[in-house]
């Protein structure tokens, strides 16, 4: 009774104080009011023809699921942007779905396969020359040409490659500073943890630059190299994009180099990968996308077998209005090793279709 009778009082003396809560309730808006919300929710279907018994799309920490649907992505996007000196933001990403958070989680950021804090970080445009931009907290890597999918972007295919999940980070913990030297040409470089790292593995750090050039009209070039230690193990990685746009055909191209030492149980390895998209809008609605790529894990560090994969992705697209993206997908996969389920047995192939809705705002 007496606990009971100090809340009741307590809650009277709050509720009687309405000039207080107005002006808590100004400050609140004021604080909100250059925030902006924006989400995604996808949903998909994929299906195997080698039905496996295992019910695994293999070598597909994305879209794995052998017929079945999914709930992929339920996304909430929080941030205030900062664009000129002197001006400071943030941004927050919270995902939620049933293939998605479980393959891209940090290292220490987050106990549930469901749930993941993709990025959340402070920004601040220092007044230096035409602006520099610090990012200090989690955001997702500058590495590779796909992206892990939100509202704002989402890639030419449904699956993913395998150069995107197996030969590069996704996401990074620390600094990152980024500065327009001119419309050809910007700068960025970061000091972080590593490679999906939250809490460091050990006491070093890793080094990222990136350097983005346009050197034509609709030709974009981007230089990537990252260096540091992951545990013990001396990791290297350079990757290089290339994109060039002819009216209603797009080509792109992702290479990737990366070495990685005293790998445990495996030695010193290198893992080389190039990946080929062409895009072409048949209408302003329909648009029909190819993929076609090689990847070689020469020691097996990062698929856990040594072997050399490839595959080819058609993707036709069809978006029904400003939100709503639609996609079907057939996919063939090959390896020179038996690295795929076939009913209770394994096979060098794999074939699958699927498809994907994905509601954006």
């Amino acid at each position: 009774m007496k606990r009971s009778a100090i809340f009741l009082a307590a809650c009277g003396l709050l509720f009687s104080s309405g000039e207080a809560l107005s002006a808590d309730a100004v400050t609140v808006a004021d604080a909100l009011k250059d925030v902006r919300i924006n989400g995604a929710l996808s949903a998909g279907y994929n299906y195997n023809f080698n039905e496996p018994h295992t019910r695994a799309i293999n070598l597909r920490p994305f879209n794995d699921g052998h017929n079945s649907f999914e709930l992929e992505l339920a996304q909430l996007v929080f941030h205030k942007d900062a664009a000129n000196a002197g001006e400071a933001g943030f941004r927050l990403d919270l995902n939620f779905g049933y293939t998605v958070p479980k393959a891209i989680h940090a290292v220490g950021a987050a106990s549930s396969d469901d749930f993941d804090v993709r990025q959340a970080y402070i920004s601040y445009v220092a007044p230096v020359g035409s602006g520099l931009k610090l990012d200090f907290g989690k955001f997702v890597t500058d590495h590779g040409l796909e992206v892990i999918e939100g509202y704002e972007d989402w890639n030419l295919n449904y699956s993913r490659s395998f150069l995107f999940y197996y030969s590069i980070p996704f996401t990074h913990t620390g600094l990152r500073a980024t500065y327009k030297v001119s419309d050809m040409l910007t700068l960025s470089g970061a000091v972080v943890n590593g490679w999906d790292n939250v809490d460091d593995n050990n006491n070093s750090k890793s080094f990222h630059a990136h350097a983005i050039v346009t050197p034509l009209p609709d030709t974009t070039v981007n230089l990537k190299y990252m260096a540091g230690t992951e545990a013990n193990d001396t990791r290297h990685l350079f990757n290089l994009n290339l994109s060039k746009s002819f009216g209603a055909l797009t080509l792109k191209a992702d290479y990737v180099y990366g070495t990685e030492d005293n790998v445990p149980a495996i030695g010193d390895s290198t893992w080389t990968g190039l990946a080929g998209y062409a895009r072409y809008a048949v209408s302003e609605r329909f648009a029909m996308n190819v993929r076609a790529e090689v990847f070689s894990d020469n020691e097996g560090a990062r698929t856990g077998t040594a072997q050399d994969l490839w595959e080819l992705t058609l993707t036709p697209e069809y978006t029904i209005n400003d939100n709503l993206v639609v996609r079907a997908e057939y996919r063939h996969d090959e390896s020179n090793k038996d690295s795929f389920d076939k009913g209770a047995s394994v096979t060098d192939t794999q074939d699958t279709i699927g498809f994907n809705a994905i509601y954006h705002f």
